[in-house]
C-alpha cells in the first residue's frame, strides 16, 4: 500500500490538475463569448439596420450599427419607384441621342469637311485638338449652355423667357450652314419625339419659343417635358455631338474604328468639364473662341467638293 506521503502527493496533484483544466476552460469559454456576436435586424423602408453587440473579455459591452446595401426584400417595386423613373430616363435619352435617330446628324460635319481639306485635321492627335477646341471654347459649350437654360425654362414654365431664350440661340450661330444644321435637326427632333413620345405641356412650349428651336433648345425643352434628368441629358447630348463630330471625321481623313474610339477617350474629360461647365453658366457667360472652326463653317459653304451638308 502507498504511504501516507505519497498519498498526499498524488491528491495535490490531482486537485492542481483539476484546477488548472478548469481555468482553462473558463478562459476558452470567455474567449468564445467575446467573438460571438448578437445581431439584432430591424427591418427599415430602403433596407435594414444591423445592430451588432460585442461582448469583450472585460465584460464591456461595444455596440457597432451598419447599414446593409442593396438588401433584397420581399416587397414589391411600386410603378413609381426611383429606380423604374431612372430606367424610363436613359432607355429615352439612349433613343433620342442615338445616331439611329433620325434628326439627320449623319448630313452634316459642322465645318470639320473644310479643316481636313485645309490640312488643319489630318490625324489622331490633329482631330482631338481641333473638337477640343469645339468642345469647350466653341460651339459645344454654347449648346450645352443653351440646352441646360432651355431646359430650366421649360421645366419652370417660364414661356417668356423660353422665348428669348430660343431667340438667343438662333442668333448665336455663326453661318448660314450651321443654321441649316442646327435648326432642321431641332425640328426634326421636335417632330418625332412628339410624335412617338408626346409628353403633357410639350406643345405649350414649343409654341412657346416662337422662333424655330436650334437643336439644343429643342433637346432641352422635350427632356424637361419628360422629367429626365437634366444632368444625365447634358452628358448624353456632349457625348452624341462629339461621336458625331467623329464620326464625320472617320470619313474624311479617313480614321479606322478603333482610331475614331481613341479620339472618342480623349475627349472624355473635356465632355466633363464643358458639362460641368455648362450647368452653372449664366447666359451672360456665353461666347466662342474657335475663330478657324467658325471660319470652316463659312468656307464650306464654297468648298468644290463636298460630302456634308455642313
Amino acid at each position: 500500500m502507498p504511504r501516507p506521503a505519497t498519498r498526499t502527493v498524488t491528491m495535490i496533484t490531482r486537485i492542481t490538475a483539476t484546477i488548472i483544466m478548469t481555468t482553462v476552460t473558463t478562459i476558452m469559454a470567455m474567449i468564445i463569448t467575446a467573438t460571438t456576436t448578437i445581431m439584432i435586424m430591424s427591418r427599415m423602408t430602403m433596407g435594414m439596420i444591423i445592430t451588432i453587440t460585442t461582448t469583450s473579455i472585460a465584460i464591456i459591452p461595444t455596440t457597432t450599427t451598419a447599414t446593409s446595401m442593396l438588401m433584397t426584400t420581399n416587397e414589391p417595386v411600386g410603378a413609381g419607384d426611383l429606380a423604374g423613373r431612372e430606367a424610363a430616363a436613359l432607355y429615352r435619352l439612349m433613343t433620342w441621342l442615338s445616331p439611329a435617330f433620325p434628326v439627320g446628324g449623319f448630313s452634316y460635319s459642322s465645318g470639320i469637311e473644310w479643316a481636313v481639306e485645309a490640312g488643319d485635321v489630318t490625324d489622331i492627335a490633329t482631330l482631338a485638338d481641333w473638337l477640343d477646341a469645339m468642345l469647350s471654347d466653341g460651339s459645344g459649350f454654347c449648346d450645352a449652355t443653351f440646352l441646360v437654360h432651355a431646359y430650366r425654362a421649360a421645366e419652370a414654365g417660364e414661356e417668356s423667357l423660353l422665348s428669348e431664350i430660343a431667340e438667343l440661340a438662333a442668333a448665336f450661330v455663326p453661318s448660314r450652314e450651321r443654321q441649316l444644321e442646327t435648326t432642321s435637326q431641332g425640328r426634326a427632333f421636335i417632330e418625332i419625339s412628339r410624335a412617338a413620345w408626346d409628353a403633357e405641356g410639350l406643345d405649350t412650349m414649343v409654341a412657346a419659343c416662337r422662333t424655330p428651336p436650334v437643336y439644343p433648345v429643342a433637346v432641352g425643352v422635350v427632356t424637361a417635358m419628360h422629367g429626365v434628368p437634366l444632368a444625365s441629358t447634358l452628358h448624353a447630348f456632349l457625348h452624341a455631338l462629339v461621336s458625331n463630330w467623329i464620326s464625320a471625321a472617320s470619313r474624311l481623313v479617313p480614321l479606322g474604328q478603333t482610331d475614331s474610339q481613341r479620339v472618342l477617350v480623349k475627349l472624355e474629360a473635356a465632355v466633363a468639364a464643358t458639362a460641368k461647365r455648362a450647368l452653372s453658366a449664366a447666359l451672360d457667360d456665353l461666347g466662342s473662341a474657335s475663330f478657324r472652326a467658325d471660319l470652316a463653317s463659312l468656307r464650306h459653304e464654297t468648298q468644290y467638293t463636298r460630302l456634308f451638308r455642313s
